[in-house]
């Protein structure tokens, strides 16, 4: 007899959660909590670098960086700030380096999730000195690594998977970003579009329940309402959306040139004959000089996103802040600092968006907030989060159908020019490639029904082991078979390394395959077993052919192999490039 824990078949089912989605959903609470918290200590030391660094002060509070009189020191305060960062990832850790996404990118699908205390602590002081020390940064990026790390040093306290270590990490960095930006929707979204690599409810429903524990905190710690509060009046809705089509082509171009400049920039920085630490400093000198042209792009330029969706900046002002903001923030973040990206994007994103409002189209606040829908999409790939957070971060609702067409249309240009994000580029040229396009496993779309072998050759149970090492040894087609008894129900399986195993031992030639193979524990699957799961068995027990049996009379209908394993991805294959015409006539025939 078969054991009954070889021949087990799992309870199919529309999704996989267990009982421990609830045990992660209890431990969000905790991971949306300090997601919050941690926003709250990141804008807090960002206060404090920027006064500390521009006005010579200790104070947490707000201070804007063009109310600083410091004349020609414009030039050298950036540097400093990005030469303290230099040194922090030299002798801290260069994990801190960049804009945070790619590094929580890269620890969830290589690094098992786990990230360290030490960058947990070193990445918000590093982001908030180079970002108070006039850094073109927003605080998104380095609270999607610091509330990811928190996320994940939590989990690492408990006895989880990897996987369950994802849904952590990724719900600290959702509740982070929903603290900063007050957007819990478009938190979950990012989480889903680009951090997760999956649509689960084990890791879906903690970012949520994460997401908005730190949604209920934001009140108290930071502040409610949109982060950018703005009204328009909506314009006629079909040119007004063939219109957020075309700004939706153009800033999709515009995210193109963006990421493609910023790796031809750290392409130059390579070559520099100086380390890698010096390049900050290097960086922040372009950062000050921007500066002396104007201060607006300094910092995180958070007035400079309201004042271009108030549509308050007069045409020279925005493309003044086009060109040079966008210099200053692909020289920084190519000489590798730390700071996001998030907040950058925004703003060339939505001066784009004002300049064609002021050229064509009419209310540049109205087309900026369209533009930064459009460039997050372009930039990130990631067209639902860029279009709801847009009006999620402003409060206009109503305009969303114009951030979906801006969002769409730039996402279509993206993936069609550029071959990576600028999230993934950075990833890519480490050596590792990742694929953002998320479909069903074909091997859990199809059953063992489609791809096995019916009626296989079986050996009977009757037949003798000299028999068997002959038929092995000179007709055997393949390299194991199903042993059956009269009636064709499974017995175990016989196979060519079984046979020179009784060779070996002196097995007597007049014994039967019902006697040698009886007593082993042989993996079985169902005609309607998902193939996944016959994988499963065949990578669990090394048996590469498994045996297909009927669940009530036991008798073989079928095999399946390794082999027959590949025509579930030929078949999807297939689904993908085989292209024809269907008529409908032709397949009622």
């Amino acid at each position: 007899m078969l054991s009954q824990s070889a021949a087990a078949v799992p309870k199919l089912s529309d999704h996989s959660a267990d009982k421990r989605m609830l045990l992660l959903a209890a431990m969000a609470l905790v991971v949306g909590a300090g997601g919050a918290l941690g926003a709250w200590v990141l804008l807090k030391l960002i206060a404090l670098a920027t006064n500390f660094f521009w006005f010579a002060r200790l104070s947490a509070d707000h201070a804007a960086i063009t109310d600083a009189p410091v004349g020609l020191f414009i030039v050298a305060i950036p540097a400093l700030g990005s030469l303290i960062v230099g040194l922090m990832a030299r002798f801290g850790s260069d994990k801190i380096r960049g804009h945070g996404i790619p590094e929580a990118i890269e620890a969830i699908l290589y690094g098992q999730s786990r990230l360290s205390l030490k960058v947990a602590i070193l990445k918000p002081i590093s982001s908030a000195i180079s970002i108070g020390s006039g850094g073109p940064f927003g605080a998104e990026g380095p609270i999607i690594m610091t509330g990811g790390a928190i996320g994940s040093l939590f989990a690492q306290c408990f006895r989880l998977s990897a996987a369950e270590r994802k849904a952590l990490l990724v719900a600290g960095a959702a509740a982070g970003m929903t603290a900063i930006f007050g957007t819990p929707l478009a938190a979950i979204l990012l989480a889903l579009e680009v951090l997760l690599f999956e649509w689960k409810p084990r890791s879906f429903v903690p970012v949520v329940i994460a997401v908005l524990v730190a949604a209920a905190c934001r009140p108290a710690l930071i502040g409610s309402g949109p982060m950018f509060p703005m009204t328009a009046r909506l314009p006629a809705t079909g040119p007004a959306l063939a219109a957020a089509g075309l700004l939706g082509i153009a800033v999709g171009l515009q995210a193109t040139l963006l990421s493609a400049l910023l790796y031809r920039i750290e392409d130059l920085f390579d070559r520099l004959p100086v380390h890698w630490m010096w390049w900050p400093a290097i960086g922040g000198i372009v950062v000050g000089l921007g500066g002396v042209v104007d201060a607006h792009v300094l910092g995180a330029g958070y007035g400079s996103i309201q004042a271009l969706l108030d549509g308050a900046l007069g045409l020279r002002v925005v493309l003044a802040l086009l060109v040079v903001k966008g210099v200053v923030w692909l020289v920084a973040l190519g000489s590798g600092t730390s700071g996001g990206i998030l907040a950058p994007l925004l703003i060339l994103g939505g001066a784009a968006g004002a300049l064609a409002g002021h050229l064509w189209l009419g209310d540049p606040g109205l087309w900026a907030l369209a533009g930064m829908a459009g460039i997050l999409s372009g930039a990130m790939r990631a067209p639902l989060t860029g279009a709801l957070f847009a009006a999620e971060v402003t409060g206009l609702f109503a305009a969303l159908p114009l951030s979906v067409a801006s969002a769409g249309t730039a996402y279509a240009v993206s993936v069609l020019i550029m071959r990576r994000s600028i999230l993934t580029e950075k990833i890519a040229r480490r050596g590792r490639h990742i694929r953002q396009e998320y479909v069903v496993d074909p091997m859990d779309l199809m059953q063992a029904r489609d791809l096995m072998t019916a009626d296989p050759a079986t050996l009977p149970g009757t037949m003798t082991a000299g028999d068997a090492l002959r038929f092995f040894a000179e007709e055997a087609d393949h390299r194991s078979y199903p042993v059956v008894d009269a009636a064709g129900r499974l017995l175990g399986l016989a196979s060519r390394t079984d046979a020179l195993g009784w060779r070996v031992a002196d097995m007597p030639a007049d014994r039967t395959l019902a006697d040698l193979v009886s007593d082993a524990a042989q993996p079985v699957a169902y005609a309607e077993t998902p193939v996944g799961h016959v994988a499963d068995l065949i990578v669990e027990t090394g048996v590469g052919r498994i045996p297909i049996v009927d669940p009530v009379t036991r008798r073989v209908v079928g095999l399946l192999s390794r082999h027959d394993l590949l025509k579930a991805r030929h078949s999807h294959r297939q689904m993908e490039t085989a292209r024809s015409r269907f008529r409908a006539e032709a397949a009622g025939k």
